[in-house]
């Protein structure tokens, strides 16, 4: 992971991040801020200039001056009004950035305008320009070369009407300046580590959230891999089934439950019958998807409780919770019935696919598992000895089938 020096970098004269693409990023993601801010600023500041005019009034009275002075404030005001407006609606730093910057030029302008038709009162506008110049900085929002130049324009152009029209001296116009200067130094210092600052902070945010989209990504492929491999250690790769220990592990489980219940519990061993010659005959490509085929018939003519399992080869283990000998007879009769009428491909047409299947029942408290599908693969092998494609019955207190 690049290190957040290289990654985000602040440019050391405009506070703003090195690279485009995060600048443009970080400018999005402040643009409500903005809107609102910058209307709210705007709106203030233009009313605080409006209000001038009643000191306009005072000192002027009703001459021409205070006409256009009234005429100059109204425009302002209206300007800045109209574009506070339009900033709260569509504003914003990423593609709108000269909308933001017109409402200081234009205040700018009115507060250069009042030198010529007030000079007289040098003294208090100067106070206003200071004010003025800090709140370019730190009130309106803005980015920091927009404000920088806006404020340069006010000071130098307030400071040439003072020479012009209100003929100050040399050493006055001196001590104008320094303090004009110092009201700008001071302004693009706070200004430029605000920006410094905010931007630190979502680069900041900005890779946390990133190292927490890696973190849940590599979690996410974690969780992946344990499924897979947990289905590595539970299913049979050619069928899909439960392997031979994970069946165990959970047809034991099922056992226990059915003897707290009281109730009959069944196994089946299922053989394909005479799959060594399937083999032979068409290959062990063919013997697989035979194997797959019937794995699906059994899986889907079980109920959902059911659990099956590869045993070995050929050989499929079924394990039946609450289920009676007569309905494992019939669950049987069924499987076998859908093995045989299961659709072959074209060129083993002449192949008559069935099973043979071992039934073993026990009732509550007399076998365990491993007894429980030993019987279960005798009665398979009695079947498969007297003539393979049938169901044969075991349970305790019965005669087999």
């Amino acid at each position: 992971m690049p290190s957040l020096k290289t990654q985000h970098q602040v440019h050391w004269l405009t506070g703003q991040l090195c690279e485009y693409d995060k600048e443009t990023i970080y400018r999005s993601s402040i643009t409500a801020r903005v809107r609102f801010e910058s209307c709210l600023s705007l709106s203030v500041a233009a009313l605080i200039f409006g209000m001038f005019a009643i000191s306009d009034y005072y000192i002027l009275g009703f001459t021409w001056e205070l006409y256009l002075l009234l005429t100059m404030r109204i425009m302002v005001v209206s300007l800045c009004l109209l574009l506070a407006f339009i900033i709260g609606r569509w504003g914003g730093y990423s593609r709108k950035l000269w909308l933001h910057a017109l409402p200081l030029w234009i205040l700018a302008t009115g507060i250069i305008l009042i030198v010529p038709l007030r000079p007289e009162s040098l003294s208090t506008q100067v106070t206003a320009v200071v004010v003025a110049t800090m709140a370019f900085y730190l009130l309106i929002p803005n980015l920091l070369t927009v404000v920088t130049f806006a404020s340069l324009y006010l000071n130098i152009g307030f400071l040439v009407s003072a020479v012009l029209f209100a003929e100050i001296s040399p050493m006055l116009t001196l001590r104008i300046a320094l303090l004009l200067i110092m009201a700008n130094v001071v302004g693009f210092c706070a200004l430029l580590r605000l920006e410094s600052l905010q931007r630190k902070q979502f680069a900041l945010l900005h890779e946390e959230r990133d190292q927490n989209h890696q973190l849940l990504k590599e979690i996410a492929h974690r969780k992946s891999l344990e499924t897979q491999l947990r289905m590595v250690a539970e299913l049979d790769a050619l069928t899909g089934l439960n392997n031979r220990g994970h069946f165990m592990k959970l047809a034991k489980a099922l056992l226990q439950r059915s003897r707290l219940e009281q109730v009959p519990f069944s196994v089946f061993m299922i053989d394909v019958d005479h799959f060594k010659s399937i083999n032979d005959t068409w290959g062990h490509t063919h013997g697989d998807w035979v194997l797959t085929k019937i794995a699906d018939v059994c899986a889907q003519a079980l109920r959902p409780e059911d659990v099956i399992g590869r045993f070995g080869g050929e050989e499929f283990v079924v394990a039946l919770p609450d289920t009676s000998p007569d309905d494992a007879q019939i669950v049987a009769e069924r499987l076998k019935k859908k093995v045989a009428e299961l659709p072959l491909k074209e060129e083993m047409s002449g192949l008559s696919l069935s099973v043979t299947i071992g039934i073993a029942v026990t009732y509550p408290a007399e076998d365990d598992l491993e007894s429980l599908i030993t019987r279960a693969d005798q009665m398979l092998y009695t079947g498969k000895r007297n003539g393979r494609n049938r169901v044969v019955m075991c349970s305790k207190g019965m005669e087999e089938g």
